[in-house]
């Protein structure tokens, strides 16, 4: 997997960059932030996981195809560039609150893109019933081969930040929309004895996560409107749900003026986050009077700002 996202164009390890004043301010030995705001060529790290699972579908794909998915933005936009790359077709399937500027750059990777009147939950169904084949980072019973081909090839990240880190950190915190990418770094820690903390961040207007934690069973919110537009979901995926259960060690569910004011912070230390990103600090500041002592910490910064 690490070998076919080397052989991709514009491949580079992300950086890792280290933020003294940010570690001074929280208390923390070492802070350290993995900046995705640029991947494979996009502002994102979900070419990671649209790229390997493309891949694998393309390979039991018999001519042309359309790949279908539904996106709040950045996945979208993924899977829309392999198709390109791979001269097929790509369908895309947003919610309404996605910003204009978000479906012109999915659409500028010559994709279709039909937008829903309704939510991201309400944009999955449409995609799941599309023509084509789906490729979506959200499992549900019957479809889960695609979604664990996404979850693998976003561990390229966290094999990433063991190199360039040179040791397992004390704290990761993980903004989370469905949870696949946490289920990535759970996966990743979990596999291995390690002391290494997770912390999910959500936006307390789509805390999907988080209420399912309180409740002890995978569970449905309403979502409104937030600028971490990525994170605006209101069902937990059935096949992350396991791991998003029994990995972490704390979630927490941040505002739309906290994440903005984490935006600003990083902007102003050259890591130019978009609020999917800047989610990290604003969790870990929300929940810092609960974590104790910390040692090292790695806030993974999602995307880069539109």
């Amino acid at each position: 997997m690490r070998d076919f996202h080397a052989g991709l164009p514009d491949h580079a390890p992300t950086p890792l960059t280290e933020l003294p004043g940010l570690a001074a301010e929280l208390g923390a030995g070492r802070l350290f932030v993995k900046d995705e705001s640029s991947r494979l060529g996009l502002p994102a790290f979900k070419a990671l996981g649209a790229s390997w699972a493309v891949h694998q579908v393309l390979k039991q794909a018999q001519g042309q195809v359309t790949l279908t998915t539904a996106t709040d933005g950045n996945h979208g936009r993924a899977v829309a560039r392999m198709a390109r790359l791979n001269g097929h077709q790509a369908h895309v399937f947003v919610p309404s609150a996605v910003p204009p500027h978000a479906i012109e750059a999915i659409r500028q990777e010559n994709a279709r893109v039909t937008v829903v009147d309704g939510t991201y939950d309400d944009a999955v169904a449409q995609a799941a019933r599309a023509e084509g084949v789906l490729v979506q980072d959200m499992g549900r019973p019957g479809y889960e081969q695609v979604p664990a081909w996404i979850v693998e090839g976003y561990a390229t990240l966290c094999h990433e930040i063991d190199e360039q880190l040179g040791e397992d950190p004390d704290l990761v915190v993980i903004p989370v929309g469905v949870g696949s990418f946490a289920q990535a770094v759970i996966t990743h820690y979990r596999s291995r004895e390690t002391n290494t903390r997770l912390l999910a961040v959500e936006p307390d207007t789509a805390a999907c996560v988080l209420t399912s934690l309180r409740a002890g069973e995978l569970t449905t919110v309403p979502t409104g409107t937030t600028i971490m537009a990525g994170l605006n979901c209101g069902t937990p995926s059935t096949t992350s749900w396991p791991y998003l259960s029994n990995g972490l060690d704390g979630a927490v569910a941040i505002s739309d003026e906290q994440c903005a004011e984490a935006m600003r912070d990083l902007h102003a230390l050259d890591v130019h986050s978009g609020p999917c990103g800047a989610a990290s600090l604003a969790g870990l500041r929300t929940a810092r009077a609960d974590l104790g002592e910390l040692g090292t910490v790695v806030l993974i910064s999602t995307e880069g700002r539109p």
